[in-house]
């Protein structure tokens, strides 16, 4: 069964906090902005709002990856 993953790209991450606030219940930001990513697979109840905080992503640092 593939899992899906949400990983952010830190070289391209600057700290927008878009993500965190699209999608909460997997994303933290530290405290300097850069997001902290639950690494627990997405259920698809979530996947609707992972696909919207990876569209959304400002610098496209975000990306959902198949396990």
């Amino acid at each position: 069964m593939k899992h899906h993953r949400l990983r952010v790209n830190m070289i391209e991450c600057e700290a927008h906090g878009v993500c965190a606030e699209l999608f909460p219940e997997r994303v933290r930001l530290d405290e300097w902005g850069y997001p902290i990513i639950d690494d627990e697979p997405i259920p698809a109840s979530l996947m609707r709002h992972a696909r919207r905080a990876v569209q959304n992503c400002p610098k496209l640092a975000l990306i959902i990856a198949d396990e």
